[in-house]
């Protein structure tokens, strides 16, 4: 079930009259039902993947809770591991495997007889799988207690805001507030509705105009012209912020209308002034997911400095392989985790070696010039991202270095692209006057800000969005 669908909007607002009406574990058993009810409208054959997933790490964490052996707490853990990676590694990456598998033996002159799989890939598994296994860790690490309910464990794994594309809610976020009866507040009702609505607006009136504009060009990339692939690729990296930013603000908006707290998973990301700080403001929730349970493990930065950097690019390239089974993602995740990897060298050097820049007129255009860099590369290396091949994102890239087409009217879809520019300029705006602004704070003061916010958005929601049913970007992943 889309969250921009009529049928999401029925389910929700029965679901949101029962929720208050009932208490206790009649309210959990309704969150679990609507939750199922909530990824069984795509492929009800596929709930059983949650409910193997969710049955193993309830069971393995209810093991580990029981013993304080050091190499049967090991166990359990790696059979939680290898079970929840071996699900998602099956159904997402098993075709790509065997593809590339097929290709490398090709290049040696030999022929695999090998017959890939018609494999569906379940909606939100990367998701669920991360933020179920993270359960069992954190009960091994002894941070958290197990949890006896299964019912009440089941809800949090499957929970439908955030099921199918995040945020990734850890279970020490989210089953202490299960464990409680959320009291009805009128504040979390509007708080989580404007919310609701930042995210549409996001969704339908900047991501999907966008994609008007981008679609046709991966599409079919022949006849597009420099000027034209650059401002698509900066748009693209608008329309994904867009996309995903919204999701994730719908999710925490009907999170909040129930009375519960999601985690925040983005904070202006093209204001941040260095790819480390981007990476500290973009999808949150993975991003420290990833250090808890991949960076650290792997040693972090307490080895030596060729440990670190290694550790940071592995991460990267882990990060990169988790957006999708294609080499454009890995080549992706590497490049990022090489970039960050000298980024990080720079500055260890430039901390050494003691220098400091007094100039506030220099700090202050550093620091204004910086997001310009950051969004440059991102933009440039979402190319390799959203191409459906290698072959395909160089095309494109050496079609930019090529500089022709630099003319207006050279421009594909010209309307559309105005448009998809416009919408970019109002989100971009809207987000400076944040940078200055404390808007809690103004609400406070002036409540009477709130409902004609509120109604700025439906309007533009109503009259400049776009309706062509598109689906999240991050349900592929």
């Amino acid at each position: 079930m889309n969250f921009v669908s009529f049928s999401f909007l029925i389910f929700f607002v029965v679901f949101y009259a029962l929720y208050w009406r009932l208490k206790g574990q009649q309210r959990i058993l309704l969150c679990l039902a609507g939750s199922y009810f909530f990824y069984g409208w795509w492929n009800w054959y596929l709930l059983s993947l949650i409910l193997i997933s969710t049955t193993i790490d309830f069971l393995i964490g209810r093991a580990l809770s029981k013993t304080d052996s050091p190499s049967r707490r090991r166990l359990l853990l790696y059979t939680s591991i290898v079970s929840n990676l071996g699900i998602l590694g099956f159904f997402k990456y098993f075709n790509f495997f065997a593809d590339s598998l097929v290709s490398l033996a090709s290049q040696f002159g030999w022929t695999l007889d090998w017959t890939t799989l018609n494999i569906v890939l379940p909606v939100g598994i990367s998701f669920y799988t991360f933020q179920s296994l993270s359960y069992t860790v954190d009960i091994y690490r002894k941070k958290i207690p197990h949890e006896p309910d299964f019912i009440r464990f089941a809800t949090f794994v499957s929970f439908f805001p955030q099921l199918v594309a995040g945020p990734i809610v850890r279970a020490s976020e989210f089953l202490p507030q299960l464990q409680a009866d959320r009291k009805y507040q009128w504040s979390d009702t509007v708080d989580g509705f404007g919310q609701v609505l930042l995210g549409f607006f996001k969704k339908v009136v900047v991501a999907d105009s966008i994609a008007i504009v981008v679609d046709p060009m991966y599409e079919f990339p022949a006849g597009y012209g420099s000027l034209n692939i650059l401002i698509i690729a900066f748009l693209f990296s608008v329309q994904v912020y867009g996309d995903f930013a919204g999701y994730s603000d719908i999710a925490i908006g009907t999170a909040r209308m129930l009375g519960f707290e999601f985690p925040k998973n983005f904070n202006f990301p093209f204001f941040a002034s260095s790819l480390t700080d981007f990476w500290r403001r973009w999808h949150i929730t993975l991003s420290t997911w990833l250090r808890d349970y991949v960076y650290i493990p792997m040693g972090g930065n307490r080895g030596t400095n060729f440990a670190t950097s290694r550790n940071v690019f592995l991460t990267m390239l882990i990060g990169g392989l988790w957006h999708g089974a294609a080499w454009t993602y890995v080549i992706w995740g590497a490049l990022f985790g090489l970039v960050l990897v000298v980024e990080r060298e720079v500055a260890r050097k430039v901390k050494r070696s003691g220098y400091q820049v007094t100039s506030r007129i220099v700090r202050m255009s550093w620091r204004a010039f910086s997001p310009v860099l950051v969004v440059t590369f991102l933009s440039f290396s979402l190319i390799i991202f959203r191409s459906d091949s290698m072959s395909e994102a160089v095309t494109l890239l050496r079609s930019v270095a090529e500089l022709d087409g630099l003319s207006f009217s050279a421009l594909h879809n010209r309307i559309p692209l105005l448009k998809a520019m416009g919408v970019t300029g109002l989100l971009a705006f809207g987000e400076l006057v944040c940078q200055f602004v404390s808007v809690p704070m103004i609400l406070a003061k002036a409540p009477w800000i709130r409902p004609l916010a509120y109604a700025v958005l439906l309007w533009g929601i109503a009259f400049f969005g776009t309706f062509t049913g598109n689906s999240f970007v991050y349900f592929q992943f």
